[in-house]
Order: structure tokens, then C-alpha cells, then sequence
């Protein structure tokens, strides 16, 4: 016997409430069912997951057009390299744009008092990287070098951008 699902509202304004109201809207008007696993434009996207980002608004992307990978600072990381793995060998994508952003949550990030943070409020030791920078445009420079120097992806263009959130303007990072 299945368990019950549980019950995860906590009235009509909870978030839970609100995305599936908002998914059985998208789902009646939903137009990309015959979309094919492969990105249309060959294209996988590293960026960071702060949510003042729309990365496929601020690319031009529609749906099915990239592959859009997402972690705190958009660094390169052992799943990142799964996700670019499968997204080149397996879908097919010949290039990587790779986007960190201003005024990103990981810069100066207190690495040390996290983790020390973390330990005392789970009881556990901390072992993990959080891989904070200070400069936005060298984490930019190194997560292309990054891709570019691992042995499992492939020879392709991996381009860097800072996108700012001030204004919506992408920079190239040379």
C-alpha cells in the first residue's frame, strides 16, 4: 500500500498552493510535449542559481534550445562535469557558455564560519566546499578553464560572461 502523499499547504497563499495552480495553467496551454531530448542550438549554459537570474530570458533561449546547469557561484564540479558529460557525449551540444553574475552571494563568502556554523547546528563535521571567490570575472575565467581542462569534455567553444544585475547586460570575459 502506497503511502499518502503528505500535505504540504498551509492555505491558499502557500507556495506549494501557488505552483500547482500555476502548473495546471502551464499545462493547459503546454505546446512543447514533441520536444526532442537534444538542445535545438547545440548549446549547455553554466550559470549561478541566484534567482534575480532569468538566464533563458537574459541568452534569448527558448524551450528545448539549452541545456541550463545551475549551482551556487556557477562552478564547475564533479556534477557539473556529469551534467556537461552527458550534455556533449550523449545530446550533442559543441559549445558552453559559462555566466556568473554581480553582486554574487558567493563572494567574501565565509567559508570557515559556515562550516563551523554547520557543525554546531547539525552535530556533524562539515566537509564540504563551498568554493566561495572574491573577483566575479577570475571565477568566471576559471570555471572556462576548468571545462576546457577536463579530459571527459570535449574540444569545444567555452565562452565566459558576467551578467549584471543592475542592468540585464551580459559582459564578455575574456
Amino acid at each position: 500500500m502506497m503511502a499518502a502523499m503528505p500535505d504540504h499547504s498551509s492555505g491558499p497563499t502557500s507556495e506549494y498552493a501557488r505552483i500547482l495552480a500555476d502548473n495546471a495553467r502551464y499545462a493547459d496551454e503546454f505546446e512543447h510535449g514533441a520536444l526532442r531530448p537534444p538542445p535545438t542550438r547545440k548549446l549547455a549554459v553554466l550559470a549561478c542559481m541566484d534567482a534575480r537570474l532569468t538566464i533563458e530570458v537574459a541568452l534569448g533561449l527558448g524551450t528545448g534550445e539549452a541545456h541550463i546547469l545551475r549551482n551556487a557561484g556557477g562552478v564547475v564540479t564533479e556534477d557539473v562535469i556529469r551534467s556537461l558529460v552527458v550534455s556533449q557525449h550523449l545530446l550533442g551540444t559543441e559549445e558552453v557558455v559559462v555566466v556568473g553574475h554581480t553582486g554574487c552571494g558567493m563572494r567574501r563568502f565565509p567559508e570557515d564560519e559556515v562550516r563551523r556554523q554547520l557543525t554546531a547546528a547539525t552535530g556533524t563535521d562539515v566537509h564540504l566546499d563551498f568554493e566561495p571567490f572574491e573577483d566575479v570575472e577570475e571565477n568566471v575565467r576559471e570555471q572556462v578553464r576548468r571545462i576546457h581542462a577536463h579530459p571527459w569534455t570535449r574540444d569545444v567553444p567555452v565562452h565566459g560572461f558576467v551578467y549584471e544585475v543592475e542592468t540585464g547586460r551580459l559582459r564578455e570575459i575574456l
